[in-house]
């Protein structure tokens, strides 16, 4: 996205890297660093996720959520949508990540190429009922498919009002 809104500035670097989400937040957190798994099912994933996937909307897939604490604080929440016929053979493992960062392993592996991040504003209401909060601004975010073969697995991240105030206070 070549012009982000004015509210979007302060995380234009952080929407817009192409590297590793979960590196930089290790590094920003100086090592206090944590993922909370929300939960990790099998699921019809969300229409524009089976769109941006090019599945069907009916297929099932993996949804993982999770939330990226830095410095005990939460960052980022992230939704992965991980279809079935992705997870056989080779990245299977990816079944039973536990507390594991997804992007860490997918950055990990050379066979798995990443395209394009799409940054988007996020309505309150994509989050989980337990990060709502009332009046809440829209919320800043991306996604990109991480592509293994033919496959492809969606990674979306929203970078929450904690995050976005620590990166307003950091110099």
């Amino acid at each position: 996205m070549s012009r982000l809104h004015s509210q979007a500035s302060p995380l234009r670097n952080w929407l817009l890297d192409r590297g590793s989400l979960t590196r930089r937040l290790q590094k920003k957190s100086g090592g206090h660093f944590s993922v909370k798994v929300l939960k990790q099912r099998w699921e019809k994933p969300k229409l524009d996720e089976a769109r941006a996937l090019n599945i069907s909307p009916d297929q099932l897939a993996l949804v993982r959520e999770v939330i990226l604490y830095g410095c005990d604080q939460p960052w980022v929440y992230a939704r992965s949508v991980l279809p079935q016929q992705v997870l056989n053979g080779r990245l299977r493992f990816l079944r039973r990540l536990g507390n594991k960062p997804l992007g860490a392993l997918l950055f990990s592996n050379p066979s798995i190429r990443r395209e394009p991040v799409v940054v988007q504003c996020y309505a309150p209401s994509r989050l989980p009922p337990l990060l709502q909060k009332p009046s809440q601004q829209p919320l800043w975010g991306r996604y990109s498919i991480f592509r293994y073969g033919r496959g492809g697995i969606l990674v979306s991240e929203i970078f929450l009002p904690a995050f976005v105030d620590s990166v307003m206070l950091s110099p």
